[in-house]
Order: structure tokens, then sequence, then C-alpha cells
């Protein structure tokens, strides 16, 4: 397994839409997977999309911490690793929150972005099966921002105001950032 380079804010590869992966179960998609895996908890991150190393392909991976779901959602010890292959999304509803958000791809630096409070998503795992989860809160947050990196969408581009965003520290200093609304490192940050 390799950590591999995590592609920033300005490069190519995360302004294109990736292209579908045909085959799920070649071993290449397998080892760019593995990699992914090292990369994603080495940055640390809870969640990485292919195109942010490089690769323009439809995968995303992520984990939710048992702290981090809303109450009632399935699953208190949290969503494990999930690699999806070929995503696709389904809002529930029209209902939206506003929540801040950071991403490898912008390192240190965090801003309010509103999302679908409920989705529906399915996808591919690597051995071929089908995942479909239903997902609310912050589960629903991740996924939409994983996805988003596959159609060359970076969370600045979903935010309706720039004033909360910058980086991190002086976010956390300031009166647009409440105690505990900026993500640390590796919390929030995908």
């Amino acid at each position: 397994m390799a950590i591999l380079k995590i592609a920033k804010m300005g490069h190519p590869v995360l302004a294109q839409i990736a292209s579908p992966v045909d085959d799920p179960c070649d071993p290449a998609v397998h080892r760019l997977i593995a990699d992914m895996i090292d990369t994603m908890y080495d940055a640390p991150g809870i969640g990485l999309a292919a195109p942010q190393v490089h690769a323009p392909l439809r995968i995303v991976m992520f984990y939710v911490p048992g702290d981090r779901l809303d109450e009632g959602e399935d699953g208190t010890a949290g969503v494990p690793l999930t690699v999806l292959i070929n995503p696709e999304i389904t809002p529930v509803g029209d209902h939206v929150n506003e929540a801040v958000e950071g991403c490898l791809s912008l390192p240190k630096m965090a801003g309010r972005v509103r999302r679908h409070t409920e989705i529906r998503y399915r996808g591919l795992a690597p051995d071929g099966s089908t995942v479909e989860r239903h997902a609310r809160g912050f589960h629903a947050r991740v996924v939409q921002h994983e996805c988003d990196h596959l159609d060359g969408i970076l969370y600045p581009m979903r935010m309706d105001a720039l004033t909360s965003f910058g980086y991190i520290d002086e976010l956390a200093k300031s009166a647009t950032a409440p105690s505990g609304t900026v993500p640390q490192k590796g919390s929030d940050d995908d």
C-alpha cells in the first residue's frame, strides 16, 4: 500500500467530472482503493474521493464515527468504512441544513455549507455487490461532500456566503464561528 499525494484546490483533476469505473473487481481498482484507504487514514480524514488522489474515477470512501450520527440513526458504533464505486445520491425531501465543512484538498480551511439533510445513496462495493443506504445528518453530509468531488465540485462552490470561509484557526477566534462549529484536524475534513 502507498500514501498518495492529495490534490489541492486549483489542480485541474478536482475540476473535472470523473469517469465511471467499468469493472469494480479490476485489480488496479482494488490497488487504488487500498492506497486511498491508507491515504485517508494518514491525512487524517473521514472521507476521500479518487479525484483527490489524482485518479479521475467515480470512487469515494468514508466512515462516520458513532458520536457523529444523528439521534435515532441506526448504527450507534457509527458507519464503518464504506467504499462506493459509481455512487448515486437521491435527496429525500426538501429539507436542508447548514454546517461547517473542511476538506483535505483545502487544508486548514473551513466554511459553512448547505446540504440535504436526508438522502438515499447506492453504489457498488469493491466485490461488485450493491450498497444501498438511507442517511441523514452528518452521515448524509459526508456522502454528499465526497460525491461532489466526482463532479468537480469543491465545498466553497456550494457556500451561500464566503464570510464563513477561512482558515480554521482564524475562524475559531472569530465571532463567525461559535465554539464547536469549526472542524478540528481529522474530524470533518474529508
